[in-house]
């Protein structure tokens, strides 16, 4: 169990560039103990910052407001606003994540897919009915690298309602064709979708859960 934040910038970029190197020693020490496991930029097409994706894995909600506390880009203005999800890391083979001394890459290397399931009575069991066909492609995925990271959104009774995926597709169009083919789209449980352009920042993360 943790959180997942998507954020996004306000209309100065300047701010972000200004608490840049703060954010960063943050954020490496919460990858360090474990609290972090995964943080990445937003872009938009154009390829300008547009905002974040950080993904927690604290027990509860002191957790994650001791992140915010702490953070520079909430706590001076670079995040106009976010939005909190309880988020569960699906346990897959993954492949490790960058660590300290790995090149940054200079343009677009994968794309974050925020994925919400339908708000109609029939959408948990249109989860259910495919849920282990999903589960089945997403296994190999996670070990050749397609899939660095995914999980599910939950609502606060801890049900599942959507879902966040983190691809290694350089453009939305690539990602839009790989996610063509999964039973979460094919079975109509992905209703509104949203894709993102984005790179890793290589910190000292820890093993995300399931990964050999």
């Amino acid at each position: 169990m943790g959180y997942a934040i998507i954020a996004w910038d306000g209309p100065d970029p300047e701010r972000r560039m200004a608490v840049r190197d703060r954010h960063l020693a943050v954020i490496t020490r919460w990858a360090a103990d474990g609290r972090l496991a995964l943080g990445v930029p937003l872009f938009t097409p154009e390829w300008k910052a547009a905002g974040s994706l950080m993904v927690l894995e604290v027990p509860d909600k002191s957790g994650l407001d001791d992140y915010l506390a702490e953070e520079p880009f909430a706590r001076e203005g670079v995040w106009s606003r976010w939005a909190v999800h309880p988020f569960r890391i699906a346990p897959l083979p993954y492949q490790p994540l960058p660590q300290p001394g790995t090149p940054i890459a200079t343009s677009r290397t994968h794309t974050v897919i925020v994925a919400m399931d339908g708000t109609d009575a029939g959408a948990p069991a249109r989860r259910a009915a495919v849920r282990e066909q999903h589960l089945a492609r997403v296994v190999p995925a996670a070990q050749e690298g397609t899939l660095a990271l995914g999980g599910a959104i939950l609502d606060e009774a801890g049900a599942m309602r959507g879902s966040i995926a983190v691809t290694r597709h350089a453009s939305d169009a690539e990602a839009r064709a790989w996610m063509a083919a999964d039973p979460y789209v094919t079975g109509g449980v992905w209703q509104d979708v949203a894709l993102h352009g984005t790179r890793f920042a290589p910190l000292p993360y820890r093993g995300l859960p399931g990964q050999a």
